[in-house]
């Protein structure tokens, strides 16, 4: 049966590619604010759509001169900072493919991706970017050109920013150069396991998922522009790339660039966007620090809690449309006394559109921030997706990540896999097509490597990577994901990795959030003059355990965490123990802590 909104969708994005996306922008919106950023403590930078198409065209032109043209591939490495949006654009109104490289990436990493994508020319930011690629240039056969945005750094066979700048060109006439088959950019997967994998991403699949984006939110494109967000996790990962690049230079979005991810809660609170986006990690330590500082005053935090409590099941009642006008009213009656002013000290007080994604978020937390009047939604899908599978602004239940993207279609297979079909399903993997078959089947289906179910009113809910599911020596499947995110949700408990593979019970590692230690210290009269110390008394063992018991009661006994080891030193992304957006690396966490871990079961 063919699905009217699909078709709809195909009509609407026939012909359309990125490059004609921005210039229709630009006609409609030019002397809108396109891009900001941060010069001073309180001074901002601020490039109309007019002034980033300007900057598209000279940089096109500088790129032309270096050779680049159509086939060609442009590496980048640079922070959330305005020049990679034309950066980007102009490479494909070149008709070559922009790859955006994660900025933490060793030398060695680079000259994997940068060979492997077969890059000509590479633009970099500073002299640190520098420092990780000239010491594997050699070994780079494609690469011809190295330039850096910064002339400090310029120098010998490194060209500086004056090689990206030429007299205009029509981009009026350039922007046939690139078609709806091409590729917009090259998504490196962040690599649990083996090296990355390079996801071919066309101009169709982004307008695609723009397109049916749209539709999802509720909103029409004229609602949206000039709607207010920050730009801060790396351009190397899907969702931003679409949320603050894509999305905001098609519809005409007003991207404030935060070039360093741990000063995001200045930039919100600067800002106050209207739609935010953030992994896991990012609301984690949002909820860790707003409960420490309530937390410092008990009265305040008990007042707190109950207001929470009382506001949960109002906030969902209001969410399906099943709240009487009395319940409406006394959830603002909350919401004035207790979540009002909350919003406004993280800087959110504005938001019309929040949303989780990239790694499962605990479901309580969900509902813990939809209750203080935050529109938190989570999203689901994959580089291999484009980004969205699945999402609900609107109808949120927490627990699940929403329902099919407009357009697509989901279905969970016999064997418990999420599969999806639909006009945001990449083009492949780059240069391996043993790869691209396993993962998209012959009648189209993208297998996404999750287990999940789908409910009577059409809502995701993912159990677990298949790969992932743990089978303890007594033989039960468990998801790690599941009781991790139940871990996480107790206030002491940063970070968790879940271990139990062939043992004959489950524990787990534990990372205490740093943040909220010397509030919960304060409240419970303990003194301590580093985390390590703190780790260790006595009070906070206890107080750790019995966390982990409350987290554990919704599980049957075989699943529930039996035994912990405390950790100290937060996990950080991009290293042996997290990927770059934060997602467990299991081997190596089981490698990092092996001694520990036999302990827990000596």
């Amino acid at each position: 049966m063919t699905d009217p909104v699909a078709e709809e969708i195909d009509r609407a994005i026939e012909g359309r590619t990125v490059a004609g996306e921005f210039l229709r922008c630009v006609a409609e919106h030019g002397a809108r604010v396109a891009l900001r950023e941060m010069e001073g403590e309180d001074s901002w930078r601020e490039y109309t759509f007019d002034d980033v198409a300007a900057k598209v065209a000279t940089t096109a032109a500088g790129l032309r001169a270096l050779g680049v043209g159509p086939g060609d591939r442009v590496v980048m490495m640079m922070r959330n900072i305005p020049a990679f949006h034309w950066v980007d654009l102009a490479t494909l109104f070149l008709g070559a493919t922009p790859v955006s490289i994660y900025n933490s990436s060793s030398p060695e990493q680079v000259q994997y991706l940068a060979s492997h994508c077969e890059a000509k020319v590479a633009v970099l930011e500073d002299q640190s970017f520098v420092d990780r690629v000239q010491p594997v240039r050699g070994d780079i056969p494609t690469l011809e050109t190295v330039v850096v945005l910064d002339p400090g750094a310029a120098g010998g066979d490194v060209l500086g920013p004056d090689a990206l700048e030429g007299d205009p060109l029509d981009l009026g006439a350039e922007v046939s150069n690139s078609a709806p088959e091409d590729l917009a950019t090259i998504i490196y997967t962040s690599g649990t396991t083996g090296n990355p994998k390079g996801v071919m991403i066309t101009n169709r699949n982004v307008v695609w998922v723009i397109e049916s984006g749209v539709r999802s939110y509720g909103w029409d494109r004229s609602e949206m522009v000039g709607k207010r967000t920050v730009s801060y996790l790396p351009m190397a990962h899907i969702a931003e790339r679409v949320v603050s690049h894509y999305t905001a230079m098609a519809i005409g979005l007003e991207v404030t660039t935060c070039p360093e991810t741990s000063a995001i809660a200045q930039y919100l609170g600067a800002v106050k966007p209207q739609i935010v986006f953030g992994v896991p990690r990012v609301w984690e330590k949002v909820y860790g620090r707003l409960n420490a500082m309530i937390g410092a005053d008990p009265e305040a935090a008990r007042k707190f809690q109950a207001a929470i409590d009382e506001a949960i099941p109002l906030r969902q009642k209001m969410t399906m449309d099943e709240a009487t006008e009395a319940e409406v009213a006394r959830y603002e009656e909350l919401d004035a006394e207790n979540f009002a002013l909350v919003r406004a000290l993280i800087g959110m007080d504005e938001c019309e559109m929040a949303i989780t994604g990239a790694a499962p978020i605990p479901a309580a937390m969900l509902s813990w921030f939809r209750a203080i009047g935050l529109p938190l939604a989570e999203v689901y899908g994959m580089s291999e997706n484009t980004g969205p599978m699945t999402f609900e602004r609107v109808r949120v239940k927490p627990g699940t990540v929403g329902r099919a993207m407009p357009g697509s279609e989901v279905r969970i297979f016999p064997d418990g896999e999420v599969c999806c079909r639909g006009g945001h399903v990449f083009a492949g993997y780059l240069n391996d097509p043993e790869k691209t078959a396993e993962t998209i089947d012959e009648d189209g289906w993208l297998h996404s490597g999750d287990i999940g179910e789908i409910d009577e009113d059409g809502y995701l809910r993912i159990v677990d990577r298949k790969k992932e599911l743990i089978i303890t020596a007594g033989g039960k499947n468990l998801s790690p994901a599941n009781l991790e995110a139940s871990l996480k949700t107790q206030l002491l408990i940063g970070q968790a990795a879940v271990i139990g593979d062939n043992r004959p019970f489950v524990s787990a590692l534990v990372v205490l959030d740093s943040e909220v230690a010397p509030g919960w210290a304060a409240q419970n009269g303990i003194e301590f003059t580093t985390i390590e110390e703190f780790a260790e008394h006595e009070a906070v063992v206890a107080a750790v355990e019995a966390m982990v018991d409350e987290a554990m009661e919704g599980y049957n006994n075989a699943e529930r965490v039996k035994k912990v080891k405390i950790l100290t030193e937060e996990w950080m992304p991009d290293t042996d123990l997290l990927t770059p957006t934060s997602k467990l690396k299991r081997r190596g966490v089981n490698a990092r802590f092996a001694a520990e871990i036999e302990a827990l079961y000596s």
